[in-house]
Order: structure tokens, then sequence, then C-alpha cells
């Protein structure tokens, strides 16, 4: 008798220890391995290997989905929601939902994130990718909207898939066209012209080079041609409400901000504090915006926000762009170019002790040797990889949060 009663609490414990766990399908990230993919997950690395049918030598290609059965994700350098959800292939909002988060939190290194599962699904429909698929092909294939295909699976336009993946099929009549916040993609068909590069059709469109790549499963390798037939993802990014007129739309750098101010825009910079304004332009920049004055009178009226000088010093400031006000902090650093060298070229000096290296001043005749950094809502450094807490700290008081 004594026995029966301890088998079922042997199994009801079986069971708390097997809800506990979840399989996410985690996409490899360069410098990845299996060893690192089980300290982010916590789980063992033998069982990481185990659920692979791989050994420890084996290589893991970037992009690779890799079966991991944990709940728990370890916070890395760099990450956010957005981030850890792509990785993850699970999407935003149930991320969000499982860890009781908005998406307006800072994530630090070293937090636990829970994951909820992307694994088991029956319902619906699966197609297996096969050589050539992209998201777009297979939208056509089985008559659904792009946009829906993408929700469904927790991807965006920048997901790679590779062959043997299984892509959920959504129902027309239950499938989502507005994902929340207001946010969605549409997509649009390009004819490359004669002298058109990949980059310079991205600058085109605002989007980043990879997107256009990825969303037409390419590589930067890839042949270009006149007449050549591109897919284009257009992000529709929703007005968000701000306390008071005076306050700026809090917009996540990776999913919105970048897409509302592309590369080559002109916009005004106003500090929060003083109502001191300038103009700029963003001209480079991909983890935050890299921008620089347009004349040599917002050059000046740039240093005398920053207490006459050109300085590392933080501020709030409002971007005022197409009749928006998005929340931001400037750095008040010109830094890494030369004035007189051509913008994109290999020069011998930068300003603030770049040294050599290319040249990353593309307005000229503005006074001004260099770029400073402006930055948005979960942007990150370009060396460190991580966010600011005295820029994110800027924004979100731009913000009125």
């Amino acid at each position: 008798m004594k026995h029966k009663r301890i088998l079922p609490l042997i199994a009801a414990i079986a069971l708390i220890h097997q809800s506990a766990s979840a399989s996410v399908n985690y996409t490899a990230q360069k410098e990845d391995s299996y060893y690192k993919i089980a300290q982010k997950f916590n789980t063992s690395l033998s069982k990481v290997l185990s659920d692979n049918n791989a050994a420890s030598s084996s290589v893991l290609n970037v992009g690779q989905k890799v079966i991991v059965d944990s709940n728990t994700y370890t916070v890395q350098k760099g990450d956010t929601f957005y981030l850890i959800a792509q990785k993850c292939n699970v999407s935003l909002d149930s991320l969000l939902k499982a860890n009781g988060k908005s998406g307006s939190e800072i994530l630090y290194v070293g937090n636990k994130i829970t994951i909820p599962d992307s694994s088991g699904q029956t319902d619906g429909t699966y197609h297996t990718v096969v050589k050539g698929d992209t998201y777009y092909l297979i939208a056509k294939q089985y008559n659904v909207s792009l946009s829906d295909l993408l929700n469904a699976n927790g991807a965006t336009s920048q997901s790679v898939l590779y062959i043997g993946d299984k892509v959920k099929i959504p129902n027309k009549s239950s499938s989502v066209t507005t994902p929340s916040g207001g946010n969605y993609i549409t997509y649009k068909t390009y004819t490359v012209q004669k002298n058109d590069t990949y980059w310079t059709i991205a600058l085109k469109f605002g989007i980043p080079m990879q997107e256009l790549l990825s969303a037409n499963s390419l590589s930067e390798s890839s042949y270009i041609y006149a007449g050549q037939k591109l897919t284009i993802p257009v992000h529709h990014i929703a007005i968000k409400d701000t306390p008071t007129p005076n306050h700026g739309e809090l917009l996540d750098w990776f999913t919105e901000a970048q897409y509302v101010i592309p590369i080559n825009s002109d916009f005004t910079i106003m500090d929060f504090t003083s109502g001191k304004s300038f103009n700029a332009r963003r001209t480079v920049g991909s983890g935050h915006a890299d921008c620089e004055p347009l004349t040599a009178s917002d050059t000046e009226k740039m240093k005398e926000i920053f207490g006459g000088s050109f300085n590392w010093n933080k501020r709030s400031v409002i971007v005022l762009y197409n009749g928006r006000k998005i929340a931001a902090s400037a750095a008040g650093m010109l830094h890494a170019g030369n004035e007189y060298a051509p913008g994109g070229a290999w020069t011998d000096w930068r300003s603030d002790n770049y040294g050599a290296g290319t040249n990353y001043d593309y307005v000229k005749g503005n006074n001004a040797n260099g770029h400073f950094d402006l930055h948005f809502y979960n942007s990150i450094g370009h060396s460190s990889g991580t966010v600011n807490s005295t820029h994110q700290a800027n924004i979100r008081r731009a913000a009125g949060k």
C-alpha cells in the first residue's frame, strides 16, 4: 500500500518537472556553439547535443535552428525582448506575456527571461521548407498574406529560412493582419534599374540592406541585374500617444525608429531642457543613428547646447521629423570623421583620436569633423553592443516616462 501511495506522488513530481520546461527552436547567432547555447538556456551541454543529434565537435552555422529543452534564457550583451524573440523563434507578444512585461523595460546582462514553448503545435497546416523557398513565395503558394504568415511564425522580414524548417500556414479566417501596437508590414515589388546596388535600393526605401537581402533570400555576394524583381518590406509605424504635446513618442529603435527616421533623412533636434534646436542628417549607423549637423550654423547651435564645446555629455532631445516628435538622447561629441576627406573613404586622420580608418563624415561645408551619436529606445552602442543606461534614462525623460 505504501508503494501505491508513493507512485502517484512520483508521477506528479515528474509532471511538474516536465511542465517546467519548453521546447525552444533557437536560431544560432555569430560565435555560438552548443556549449554557449547550453549556457544561455541554463541547461546541460549533453542534453542540447542529444536533442540535436550532435557531437561536441559539431560545427554550428549562423541561422541554424537548435532545439533546446528549456524555458529560461539568460540575457546576453546587446539583447532586447525583440532580439530574444527573434533568436528563440517566438512572437514578441507571447514573450512579453510570458514575462509579464510591456516591452518598455530595460534588460540587463544576466537577467533570466521565460521563453514560451515554440514547438509541439499540432493545429493548422505546416509547410516544409524546400530549396528556393522564401516567406513571400510560401505566402503566394498558400494564398495567404505575407504579413499573416510572418506573424503566425513569430518571424520578420529579416528571418532566414532553411531547408527542412516547418512553417505554420495561418487560417485565412483567423489570421491577424495588424500586429499589436498598430505596426504592420506590407510588401511591394521593385524592378532593379541600371547602376542599382543592394545598398542604394535599401537606402531608397529606408530599410537596412540585410533586411532587403533576407526578404529576397539573397546575400551580399548575390548577383544583381537590371530588370530583376525584388520584394521590398514597407514598415508602417503607428503614432504613439505622449503624456503631453511637449514629450516625444517612445519608439523602439530596431522595430520602429530606424524606419521612421531612415538614413539620409534630415530633421530637427530640439534640446528637451533648453528648447534650443539645430538641424541634422542621419548619415550612417545600425545600432543607433549616426548624425551630422547640416550646416556650419547648425554645428555652432549644437555646440552651444552642449555648453560651448563638443563633449561626450548626453542630453534628452526631441527629434522633429515629418510632423512627428520622437524621444531620443544625443551625445555632444563629433568623432570618427574628417571634414576635408571624402565620406566613406579611407583617411589617415579622424576626429576625437580615432586615428586612420573609414571617414564617417559625409556632410561637407558644415565645419564639423565627423558625426555624433543619436540614441532611441533600446538602441545599442556600435562597439559595446549594449544599451547605455544614461541614454535610455534621457530617452524615457523625453518621452515623459
